[in-house]
């Protein structure tokens, strides 16, 4: 039986648990079980998109009181500012402002 690459390379592995490298009171250790799940069940991007869509939104959806008011707040201001610039910057507002035209 040929070992795998992962064993090859000196690290300590899941079942062996030595303290650390080259030490050579290597003792097999009792009671503890190991689980894994094999590569080919696992299923990384089953139903990405889907997943996506309706806990995505929801997530999404869970965040606009959060960042709704501040945009509306900057917006207005940016809206008023433009407002204001351009009145300034009329006839009517130097004449209202009392400058001279």
């Amino acid at each position: 039986m040929r070992p795998t690459a992962a064993r090859l390379d000196g690290m300590p592995g899941p079942k062996t648990f030595c303290p650390w490298w080259g030490d050579t009171s290597i003792h097999k250790q009792r009671g503890v079980v190991v689980y894994t799940v094999s590569p080919f069940r696992q299923r990384g991007s089953k139903a990405i998109f889907k997943g996506w869509l309706f806990n995505g939104y929801r997530r999404l959806a869970a965040q606009v009181p959060y960042w709704i008011v501040p945009f509306a707040i900057g917006y207005g201001t940016y809206t008023w500012a433009k407002r204001r610039d351009a009145w300034q910057n009329s006839k009517a507002g130097h004449l209202a402002l009392g400058g001279h035209h």
